[in-house]
């Protein structure tokens, strides 16, 4: 979890006038400062998150809060101990001035607010802050990271055969530009013909597919094109399909807009 560092700015002016010295004292409030990117616009938060939060008169209660990128949300409670059935509330939240924490609109009779972090937010006190004490780590919501796999796409080696419709021709290149899938933990790498990249990717129903935090090398080559447009790909493609060992990344019902091939 990152820190906030609070700094009190002290401003004094004093004012002089004929020989006559009044000084006069303004403080500003604490004021948070971000040195890095906030999770509104540097963190994968759309997503699914889950746990089992403290009650003070149950047994706990289940929590599923389902955040979407067109900033409504999903927030369904069963109280464990008490009943069966479940709440749901939905509605639309907001971010608040520094990008880490969300307001979930229509929630009143319990905590409203959530610190969004990496895979996890935090349910905050009725006054939005962190809930101290021995419970303190019991109300983290962890994301739920897809669990689809597809076993015809992951562990092997995709070279790359045709890019926007330009079929890619490597015969002077001491290494084919590849792509790899890892069941594991989601993760993709690969290498774009100057560059080797990595990062995350998710697979949904569909056969629907998102990269994320993808990174990659910082080599210098006299032309980054091909490369260029891969990793704009990656940004874009949102299905797949697989044909006679053949990969396709496509942007809806559009050309695929890259094909691969699979090898040894």
């Amino acid at each position: 979890m990152k820190h906030l560092i609070y700094l009190t700015l002290a401003l004094t002016v004093i004012v002089t006038l004929d020989s006559c010295k009044t000084s006069k004292t303004t403080q500003t409030p604490d004021i948070p400062l971000f040195v890095e990117g906030n999770s509104a616009n540097s963190l994968d938060w759309p997503g699914t998150y889950m746990g089992t939060l403290p009650c003070a008169d149950c047994e706990g209660i289940v929590t599923t809060l389902t955040l979407h990128a067109d900033l409504s949300y999903q927030l369904v409670t069963r109280y464990l101990g008490k009943s069966a059935i479940s709440f749901t509330t939905e509605g639309k939240f907001e971010w608040n001035n520094l990008g880490n924490i969300i307001t979930l609109n229509g929630v009143n009779d319990r905590p409203s607010k959530f610190l969004v972090g990496e895979n996890y937010v935090l349910q905050l006190d009725m006054h939005g802050k962190p809930v101290t004490g021995d419970l303190a780590d019991k109300y983290e919501l962890k994301k739920q990271l897809s669990q689809i796999k597809d076993t015809a796409l992951t562990d092997k080696r995709w070279k790359l055969t045709e890019i926007n419709g330009m079929p890619i021709k490597d015969e002077n290149q001491e290494e084919s530009i590849y792509i790899e899938f890892k069941s594991g933990e989601n993760k993709v790498n690969g290498f774009g013909g100057c560059n080797y990249y990595f990062g995350d990717y998710e697979l949904k129903e569909g056969s629907r597919i998102t990269f994320s935090k993808v990174a990659s090398t910082m080599m210098a080559c006299p032309d980054l094109s091909i490369e260029q447009a891969l990793f704009k790909i990656l940004q874009d493609a949102d299905n797949y399909t697989i044909y006679n060992n053949e990969l396709n990344l496509n942007k809806a019902r559009m050309a695929p807009l890259a094909k691969f091939k699979a090898v040894e």
